[in-house]
């Protein structure tokens, strides 16, 4: 979710979030210019608002028969509401404020991500040869190959880093084979430097070659199975990942297999909303899985995995406050996250969420109609089921992205959404955060955005989308999991059809 709003002064370094003195000019820590701040972000915060869903209470989907040998899945969804198939009215090309994202407001914010990222490297430059000077000459050998302009907000090609305008890195070229060689063999135990691939990493996070402070394990995150892949990146503007994932496999009870991918999103307004997307992600996941295996449909599982994952995060906020963070929010808003999930098993496609998080399908055959396939638990989206407003009026609104359900102590009620599927053709399963569809909101520009070969190649598609995110300013947290959804071709009909 979209961070709260800058505070007047300073809490934590933009660099390496570590809190500074007071009056300090520069960050003890990392030295990173406290007096240049970047300028806050043009999207607007996703704050939770207290307003009750209006929708009737939830009840959970029917249990299944014996084995696999489910009933169909019911015409409406946990809350009794239809379930959501194709959204065409879907607003195209917002930001999470609601408005339309200009290329020139797109430009200037990666221009002033890689000014802010030039000064520091700056400072690292002056570190490193006051450094150098203290310790005397070069040894023998010559002086060390020039630097590679290196390109860290949109993850351009090396190339043509000339042009782009970014400082170059106080480093050795990492592509002449003496470095490379280097990178390749770090000393035992070690860890070589994102940044020059060949200094050693030290205990405290930065490279003992060129200074630079390493990314943190939850700042870029990937995995892949055989059947489902999942990335997640912080961003070009968060201090930190709030987002977290779970994607594994399972086999039912008759030896099929399932798959299920699980994506939270921590809320920003709330205290340690990484924390509370941790534990929902795993305890959902935990949950499927040991459902799954029992010979629990798919849908009743998804229904009790949510619940399972509202309990782990409303068990945070029961922690002694010695154990939390410091964070100026702690006293004032619980831990809370969102969820959104999908489970694919016995040729059914099972969604479940809670909060503004979706799941989009994109078949195979890219002339087919794609589908978004859940409803947001947003402000917009309320006034527009209450007949209060069109979609275009409510997405309008600066309160559109304003968050109506979630996981957390202080969340109104629990209302977990579910709904299944029945896919007639292959297809791909896109489970993913804000901080991807707000760069691809509606479904055909969410399957616009996924290159050709994601079905035999999820992982790299995966990448692609965080890729796209970036690009368009990364404003956010950006996570996304892919599901190949491999079928028979049975017939014509919808492409996705619930059953």
């Amino acid at each position: 979710m979209s961070q709260s709003h800058q505070q007047p002064a300073l809490s934590k370094c933009p660099g390496c979030a570590e809190p500074p003195a007071a009056g300090d000019l520069f960050c003890g820590a990392c030295g990173y210019d406290l007096s240049a701040v970047p300028a806050r972000p043009g999207d607007r915060p996703t704050m939770a608002i207290t307003v009750p869903p209006a929708a009737p209470e939830a009840s959970p989907a029917a249990s299944g028969g014996e084995a696999v040998r489910w009933p169909a899945a019911a015409e409406t969804d946990s809350s009794d509401v239809p379930a959501p198939v194709h959204r065409p009215s879907d607003l195209p090309g917002t930001d999470s404020g609601g408005r339309p994202l200009a290329e020139q407001e797109q430009e200037q914010s990666q221009e002033q991500a890689r000014a802010a990222q030039g000064q520091a490297r700056e400072r690292e430059q002056a570190q490193k040869q006051a450094q150098e000077q203290a310790q005397g000459p070069e040894p023998v050998g010559g002086p060390e190959p020039s630097a590679v302009p290196v390109r860290h907000d949109d993850r351009a090609d090396p190339a043509g880093a000339e042009h782009s305008g970014d400082f170059a890195l106080a480093a050795p070229d990492p592509r002449t084979a003496e470095h490379a060689a280097a990178a390749a063999a770090p000393a035992a135990g070690g860890k070589v430097c994102v940044a020059c691939r060949s200094g050693r990493v030290d205990p405290d996070g930065y490279c003992e070659n060129c200074g630079h402070a390493q990314p943190r394990e939850r700042d870029h995150m990937e995995q892949e199975l055989d059947s489902v892949a999942a990335v997640s990146d912080r961003g070009l503007r968060h201090h930190r990942n709030e987002d977290s994932f779970a994607v594994s496999s399972t086999a039912l009870p008759d030896g099929s297999p399932a798959v299920v991918a699980i994506v939270c999103d921590g809320v920003s307004s709330a205290s340690r909303p990484d924390e509370a997307s941790a534990a929902a992600a795993n305890a959902a996941n935990e949950s499927l899985l040991e459902s799954l295996a029992r010979g629990t449909h798919p849908q009743q599982a998804m229904h009790e995995a949510i619940v399972a994952a509202s309990e782990a995060v409303n068990a945070l906020a029961q922690e002694p406050a010695g154990a939390m963070e410091h964070d100026a929010h702690r006293h004032q808003n619980a831990p809370a996250c969102t969820l959104v999930g999908a489970v694919m098993a016995g040729e059914l496609l099972i969604v479940g969420w809670v909060g503004d998080s979706r799941v989009y399908w994109v078949p195979q055959d890219r002339t087919q109609p794609t589908a978004r396939l859940t409803e947001d638990d947003s402000w917009a989206a309320q006034m527009v089921a209450a007949g209060l407003m069109n979609e275009a009026e409510a997405y309008a609104d600066e309160r559109a992205h304003a968050i109506t359900g979630w996981l957390g102590a202080d969340a109104y009620e629990l209302e977990p959404h579910t709904a299944a599927f029945k896919p007639d053709r292959p297809g791909l399963v896109v489970v993913c955060t804000d901080g991807l569809w707000n760069y691809a909101e509606s479904a055909e520009e969410m399957a616009a955005a996924v290159p050709a070969d994601a079905q035999e190649h999820p992982l790299r598609g995966a990448q692609v989308l965080v890729g796209h995110a970036l690009d368009g300013g990364g404003h956010d947290n950006v996570t996304v999991a892919l599901l190949p959804f491999a079928i028979r071709p049975q017939g014509a009909g919808s492409a996705c059809e619930t059953v």
